[in-house]
């Protein structure tokens, strides 16, 4: 398990790797510090988005863990 160092270094590359993404669809997510890993949350318009968030902040993470808690919301 990843130390408290390790994970805060790690959140702010992180929330950048999102903010920065040319996917739009990313940039509104949020990368929040929990106990043990990082936490990502807020909603996109697919599954695929979902998971090129969570590979997008795994890359930037250097094995601190990381939860996925994005909401897949339909754009109807």
């Amino acid at each position: 398990m990843a130390d408290q160092t390790t994970i805060e270094s790690a959140q702010p590359r992180a929330q950048a790797a999102l903010a920065t993404s040319p996917i739009f669809d990313l940039r509104g997510l949020r990368v929040e510090e929990v106990e043990g890993g990082l936490l990502l949350s807020g909603s996109v318009t697919s599954y695929y988005h979902k998971q090129l968030a969570q590979e997008a902040v795994r890359a930037v993470a250097l094995g601190v863990p990381v939860m996925n808690s994005i909401r897949v919301a339909s754009c109807r």
